[in-house]
C-alpha cells in the first residue's frame, strides 16, 4: 500500500519541484532583463556625447548583468527621443543596437513623462533616453512550459543628466537638434 501511495505522489512532487525551479529561474531572468534596460538607459543618460564605441561599451556592460544566464538571447536598443512641444509626440533623434529605430520615427511614451508648466503647456527642449530590451528565455524543461521559449521584454526612460540632450557622434553645434 505504501508503494502504491509513493508511486502516485512522487510524479506529482517531481512536477511541482521542477515547475518551481523553472518559474523561479524565469522570474530571475525577467528581473535581470529589467536591470539591463535600466542600466543601458542610465549609462547613456550620463554622457554629453556618445559614439559607436561608447554604445558598444554600454551594451557590453549591460549584458554583463545577465550573468549567470546567457546574454546571447539579449536584444537591446538605445535611442534618444525628442518631445515636440507643439504635438507632445516623441520622435527618435538617434538609435543604436540590435533593432535601431529610424530617425524621426515616433515612439509612444507615458504622458507622465512629458513635462508641462502650470497651465498644462508642454515644456520645450525635452529629451529622453529610451532603452528597449527583449530576451528569449528557454526553460531547461522546455517541453513542460514552452518549447519555443518565453519572450521577456522591458523598457526604461531616463532624462539626459549632463546636458539637455545626448549627442551622437560629434556635435556640430551646442544646440540640441529637434528633427
Amino acid at each position: 500500500m505504501a508503494a502504491t501511495e509513493f508511486a502516485m505522489i512522487v510524479p506529482l512532487m517531481l512536477v511541482m519541484l521542477f515547475g518551481t525551479i523553472e518559474v523561479s529561474s524565469g522570474v530571475a531572468v525577467n528581473r535581470k532583463v529589467t536591470l539591463v534596460a535600466r542600466t543601458l538607459s542610465d549609462l547613456t543618460s550620463q554622457s554629453k556625447v556618445v559614439n559607436d564605441a561608447d554604445v558598444t561599451n554600454f551594451l557590453a556592460a549591460s549584458y554583463g548583468i545577465m550573468w549567470p544566464y546567457s546574454s546571447a538571447p539579449v536584444q537591446a536598443t538605445i535611442s534618444e527621443l525628442y518631445i515636440d512641444p507643439a504635438t507632445s509626440v516623441a520622435r527618435v533623434q538617434w538609435s543604436k543596437g540590435k533593432a535601431p529605430r529610424g530617425a524621426g520615427s515616433t515612439v509612444s511614451i507615458p504622458s507622465g513623462l512629458i513635462g508641462r508648466d502650470s497651465s498644462g503647456k508642454v515644456l520645450p527642449n525635452q529629451y529622453l533616453i529610451f532603452s528597449e530590451v527583449s530576451y528569449i528565455y528557454e526553460p531547461v524543461l522546455g517541453y513542460v512550459m514552452s518549447k519555443a521559449g518565453i519572450r521577456l521584454r522591458d523598457t526604461a526612460f531616463t532624462r539626459p543628466r549632463q546636458s539637455a540632450c545626448v549627442f551622437f557622434g560629434n556635435p556640430s553645434s551646442i544646440i540640441c537638434p529637434t528633427t
